[in-house]
């Protein structure tokens, strides 16, 4: 018996992994009788809230991005309309995976405590915080999991979602993610410096081969509008959020990420550039090494500052250049582990048995 007689699930989904576990927690609500709204959150407008209620009970599934939410649902949840007479819970899914017969966790960071204190912040009454962990899909990182192992995940997820929804909508209270708090806190300072600087650097790793035939899917089913076509060939702007939409269902496997190129930008930037001046401020004797010895620290690390900002977009423009000659474009793409067959791509299974 449900102490709610209405649910409203909000999600944002890449993969579908996030969109899984959401459609999971309307199928025991549905099972209670209760009234559900499932919602994309790029679908949601205001008049989804006009029957907000003390027995209604309001969800957020979303995946965890660097340690955190994607800025898509950071900002949807900090712009979610002044409801105080309903319950708030909220599931992140993160990198699940396997090793042999153990299910190995993700790790949330501050997916779950930025949106707990800002609803308590709010006054919000929080009745559920649910990490779950779905398989990792960030395949810039590792090949796709094999089918069979996506699916024993799937199938563990499942239950525990479904109990996680069980025990919210009959009126208790479940804090899961309060658990892995401490390791949470741990991994803060990433999840900051993924926010700030990281997400824009990955945003500007991803390129589109010559098997791209122009199709537009990417353009079209990217969630946040990222991706663009400039001079016949696909860019991605900062507004990408690497949720690994586009990758991992485009129909031609053209898009790729683009690591050898990326390695060789980032050792030029950390290594020799900064070695290359330091050598010259002391070859020249501008500054007094011996009497400040500090002083090499302090320029070296605001020139890889410096450098790595302006980097992250200039160094893509030439990416985006040199594709258009043929010679570059074999060596930048051969030198990209997700271009080999090996690199499996991923998707969330459709049906879990």
């Amino acid at each position: 018996m449900s102490c709610y007689k209405n649910l409203i699930v909000f999600y944002f989904s890449g993969t579908g992994n996030a969109q899984k576990a959401a459609e999971w927690i309307v199928q025991i609500a549905d099972s209670m009788n209760i009234t559900t709204n499932l919602v994309n959150i790029t679908d949601f407008e205001f008049n989804m809230l006009k029957d907000i209620n003390s027995k209604t009970l309001i969800g957020f599934c979303s995946p965890t991005h660097g340690f955190n939410l994607p800025p898509i649902m950071l900002k949807f949840i900090y712009n979610f309309p002044n409801v105080k007479n309903a319950d708030f819970f909220i599931l992140n899914t993160r990198a699940g995976m396997k090793l042999h017969k153990i299910f190995l966790p993700g790790i949330s960071g501050i997916a779950q405590i930025l949106p707990v204190i800002y609803w308590k912040l709010k006054g919000y009454k929080v009745v559920g915080m649910q990490p779950m962990d779905l398989p990792s899909n960030w395949i810039s990182l590792h090949p796709g999991l094999k089918e069979k192992v996506v699916m024993s995940i799937f199938k563990r997820c499942e239950k525990k979602t479904k109990n996680f929804a069980k025990k919210i909508l009959s009126g208790q209270k479940s804090c899961k993610a309060l658990i892995s708090l401490p390791v949470d806190l741990i991994v803060s300072p990433v999840a900051l410096g993924y926010y700030f600087i990281g997400r824009f650097a990955i945003a500007k790793t991803f390129i589109a081969s010559d098997l791209c035939n122009n199709c537009g899917l990417c353009i079209k089913n990217c969630p946040v509008n990222a991706i663009e076509q400039i001079n016949g060939r696909m860019y991605w702007t900062f507004k990408c959020e690497s949720c690994m939409k586009c990758m991992n269902n485009c129909p031609k496997r053209a898009i790729e990420t683009v690591h050898g190129y990326t390695f060789f930008i980032w050792w030029l930037i950390i290594s020799v550039l900064p070695s290359f001046v330091i050598g010259k401020i002391v070859d020249n004797e501008l500054f007094n090494v011996s009497e400040n010895p500090f002083i090499i620290d302090i320029i070296y690390n605001s020139f890889i500052t410096f450098i790595a900002i302006f980097n992250v977009y200039l160094s893509y423009k030439l990416l985006h250049f040199l594709l258009k000659y043929k010679f570059f474009n074999k060596i930048i793409l051969y030198t990209s582990i997700t271009k080999y067959k090996f690199w499996r791509r991923y998707k969330a299974p459709k049906i879990v048995i």
